[in-house]
């Protein structure tokens, strides 16, 4: 297992992890045929994949999310970061991507998203190689 350290600028934001997953992934060659568990161990942060090439996509989700799930909903949580758990659990924990010839199997405008609901914060996303039979 490997883990990726995120730092995250803002309470609310996706956050594109890509390159460092084409990085780790291209820097292992006994990587080169499996698949990539990406996994964040964290109830206020999850993770997705969704549109990278026009980071207008990422904001608009971002705000979406902001306006499905206001931060101030009458949540009886102490902490006052509900918003963040539900947010968190609508993205859910993991993303599984296959890799072929050493690189990621994305689709082209395809990008991986640590999805950050209660910033900003240092996160830890927790990766495991499973290699192909």
């Amino acid at each position: 297992m490997h883990t990726l350290e995120v730092q995250t600028a803002s309470r609310q934001e996706l956050r594109d992890i890509t390159d460092e997953l084409r990085g780790l992934v291209g820097a292992n060659p006994a990587w080169a045929e499996g698949a990539l568990l990406v996994y964040s161990p964290h109830t206020t942060a999850g993770l997705t994949i969704n549109e990278a090439a026009d980071p207008n996509v990422a904001g608009d989700i971002t705000r979406f999310m902001g306006r499905l799930i206001p931060r101030e909903a009458g949540f009886h949580h102490s902490e006052g970061n509900s918003d963040a758990h539900l947010k968190a659990s609508l993205f859910g924990p993991q993303v599984l991507i296959p890799i072929s010839g050493g690189k990621l199997c994305l689709g082209t405008w395809q990008g991986v998203y640590l999805c950050e609901g209660d910033g900003p914060r240092r996160r830890n996303v927790l990766l495991t190689f499973l290699p192909g039979l």
